[in-house]
């Protein structure tokens, strides 16, 4: 095997066009408990985009390779790293912040992060669900607690972490209501939702009132959505939000709710892709794959995540945009016509 790999670098913080390089570095070795694992997938998410922008140039040093989510084949296993073995297809988070990301051939990661992937998935779709899946997970199960029957409303029902949390909050048995585009109305109803509203047509708060309120908010959106979450919550009701907040936040209406409010910054865990895993298998979850691109279009990908590059006109894919390190064998999923629902 080469001892070197194909890395993309972030190597200046700023523009897409102008932050990346296409670098050589030496192949990784797995240390104690740790695992190196030939990178099948990857995927670009909203923390690459802040990441690369230099919104957290403290935690990063130039150059970098950035990057969390990753589906790829174990190659070898370090000393006491004993639960897979060379050739098991695994998927995990990478911890944010933490070594060498993701764009790149191998990663090197502590074993106990690893779970194996779903064989209902593909290496790009497995990629794609990883860090928005824990994310939504953990904001609806972990922190939210959301409970059968309960109403959830969802931010941004046709984007990354969206469109997983309109299917898990689904799974978890609760009534799903979400704000999108018009032109996303059907697509995420098919994922799911029972009530969606068009955020850019009018208030989304006297329409939500208008239903009862609900028990849950999951902010995907920050700023006045954040600000006027508790106007639609019922008594006791919680709200978790996954946007930096970067000026302060008038949240005095929740002291009215006796609102609980949770800022969820995600972190790694195998137990929260075990439980992902069985949704996938149950066909109660399908990551949603709106473009696949080759490692040495990162910057591409970025750009089409901000919404800068139209995609044949269209704008911003739905779902996530995943990149393909390695050719993948399984089939991608735009949208989820094919998902099965039992019970909730």
């Amino acid at each position: 095997m080469p001892s070197a790999m194909c890395v993309m670098e972030l190597v200046g913080f700023g523009r897409a066009d102008a932050a990346f390089a296409a670098r050589e570095l030496p192949r990784p070795a797995p240390g104690p408990g740790q695992l190196l694992v030939r990178v099948m997938a990857t995927s670009v998410n909203p923390l690459d985009v802040q990441t690369r922008r230099g919104d957290y140039r403290g935690q990063v040093a130039l150059p970098a390779v950035i990057g969390n989510d990753v589906s790829g084949v174990v190659v070898e296993a370090g000393p006491g790293a004993d639960r897979y073995r060379p050739g098991d297809e695994v998927w995990y988070l990478a911890p944010v912040f933490a070594g060498q990301g993701t764009y790149a051939e191998f990663h090197v990661v502590d074993e106990a992060l690893v779970a194996p992937k779903p064989v209902r998935l593909s290496h790009v779709e497995a990629a794609g669900l990883a860090l928005v899946g824990v994310t939504a997970w953990e904001a609806l199960a972990e922190r939210a607690g959301v409970r059968a029957g309960e109403r959830v409303l969802v931010h941004g029902g046709a984007g990354g972490v969206g469109s997983v949390a309109v299917q898990v909050a689904k799974a978890l048995g609760a009534e799903v209501v979400t704000t999108a585009r018009a032109r996303d109305h059907e697509f995420v109803t098919r994922l799911g939702a029972d009530a969606v509203i068009d955020f850019s047509a009018g208030d989304y708060v006297p329409q939500v009132r208008a239903m009862g309120g609900v028990d849950v908010v999951l902010d995907t959106v920050g700023g006045d959505t954040l600000t006027r979450s508790p106007q639609v919550l019922t008594d006791r009701g919680r709200v978790v939000s996954i946007v930096d907040i970067p000026q302060p936040q008038n949240l005095f209406a929740a002291w009215g709710v006796n609102a609980t409010y949770h800022f969820l910054f995600v972190s790694p865990g195998r137990a929260k892709l075990a439980a992902l895993g069985r949704l996938v298998e149950e066909q109660l979850l399908r990551p949603v794959i709106g473009a696949v691109l080759p490692l040495a279009d990162v910057a591409h990908a970025h750009a089409l995540l901000e919404g800068s590059s139209s995609g044949e006109g269209r704008g911003r894919p739905r779902g996530k945009i995943a990149i393909a390190v390695h050719p993948d064998q399984g089939p991608t999923h735009e949208a989820v016509a094919g998902l099965t629902r039992t019970g909730g």
